[in-house]
């Protein structure tokens, strides 16, 4: 309706009808301006975060809980031209790399004749001029050993006997222990992938294999490493101290987590005689792989454990499973340095300063006495 109607050509009913159709439109238009109001409201707010967003300083790994492998790395400076030889390094003078105590082999050059008059020249007309190393690596290749094992009939019983073979030649796998020790060192290690991994065998020691045998070879070894893994758990199900993070890692495409539970082992008490397995403040490291981040991997990895004092981040899933909760410093000094380059130079400047204070008495506190610490605390 562009124009309003001749009201006197209206009938009641048709002018009731009208104010109703007038009413609604007004109500909806209403309804409109109250949902436009709403988000331009929000939209202030966001505006408002992000003008504010943009005077804060940036999340760096130093003032926040960014990984450093995503901070910016500042570039170095450049360096001037070096003045003068080369200074030696800690320990020793300049003059390039030590001499072998025991060389592998020794070549010794003798000049026959002078290379002027064509004289001949003997060994009491000669004296040592350089000596230097040369290094040099042997050919890397495989040494492969074919086992040939024989099978023998009795002709008297008719039974049959396999022949023995040294240790370490069994039938199976054809790739040594050594050979799958030092796949596990690149591996776990140095994180060489598994397709670099076989790329580095095939380029370097001139040995194919592929990276399902590496799979398999790791597989195979994993059952060596169990029973370590059980005396880890039962050292760090008996510990007084906890530390517990963890970090997202990427698995077969999916995010998974990295639970850490690093421990202080109390000393043990002699049991018969002899002391158990054990020592004084030694530590122990676990890593658990997890699809979940919740407090039900602490509680499958402590196994009913309740250590004295529990030490994580402020993350829910770390708390309620010891007696004292300890905060990471660590944490809370990141956030006071974000805080004070942010412009709080009233909380935040102080509350590190309390941080700090705790961190160098934490050092000094088994030099303290009992009441002096209380004190402090």
């Amino acid at each position: 309706m562009s124009e309003l109607p001749d009201l006197s050509l209206l009938s009641h009913a048709e002018k009731d009808a009208l104010i109703r159709a007038l009413w609604d439109a007004l109500q909806a238009s209403e309804r409109r301006n109250a949902e436009l109001a709403i988000r331009l409201s929000a939209a202030e707010r966001r505006i408002a975060e992000l003008e504010a967003r943009l005077n804060e300083p940036p999340k760096r790994p130093d003032n926040s809980s960014l990984p450093p492998s995503r901070g910016q790395k500042p570039n170095r400076p450049e360096k001037g031209p070096r003045k003068g030889p080369r200074k030696g390094s800690l320990g020793r003078e300049g003059g390039g790399r030590l001499l072998a105590e025991n060389p592998d082999q020794t070549v010794i050059a003798k000049a026959a004749h002078c290379q002027h008059c064509r004289a001949a020249l003997t060994d009491a007309d000669q004296r040592l001029a350089q000596r230097y190393d040369r290094i040099d690596l042997p050919p890397i290749k495989p040494i492969v050993t074919r086992v040939e094992r024989y099978a023998g009939h009795c002709p008297c019983c008719g039974a049959t006997t396999l022949a023995a073979v040294p240790e370490g030649m069994e039938a199976g796998t054809p790739f040594s222990l050594n050979l799958v020790a030092l796949a596990i060192y690149l591996r776990v290690i140095h994180a060489v992938s598994y397709r670099r991994l076989s790329r580095l065998f095939t380029e370097l020691f001139g040995l194919a294999i592929s990276e399902g045998a590496l799979d398999a070879a790791f597989r195979r070894a994993k059952p060596g490493f169990d029973a370590d893994v059980g005396a880890i758990l039962a050292r760090l199900r008996r510990a007084r101290v906890v530390c517990s993070d963890e970090t997202s890692v990427r698995i077969n495409g999916r995010t998974h987590w990295n639970w850490a539970e690093p421990a202080k082992v109390p000393p043990m008490r002699s049991i018969g005689g002899r002391l158990a397995e054990g020592f004084q403040n030694d530590e122990v490291v676990i890593h658990v792989i997890r699809p979940s981040r919740g407090a039900n991997v602490v509680a499958e990895v402590m196994d009913g454990h309740r250590p004295a004092i529990w030490v994580s981040d402020l993350y829910g899933a770390q708390r309620g499973h010891a007696d004292d909760w300890q905060i990471r410093l660590a944490h809370q000094l990141r956030d006071c340095k974000f805080a004070i380059e942010a412009g709080d130079m009233i909380f935040a400047p102080r509350m590190k300063a309390l941080l700090l204070r705790a961190v160098v008495l934490a050092r000094r506190h088994r030099a303290l006495a009992e009441a002096t610490r209380r004190a402090w605390r």
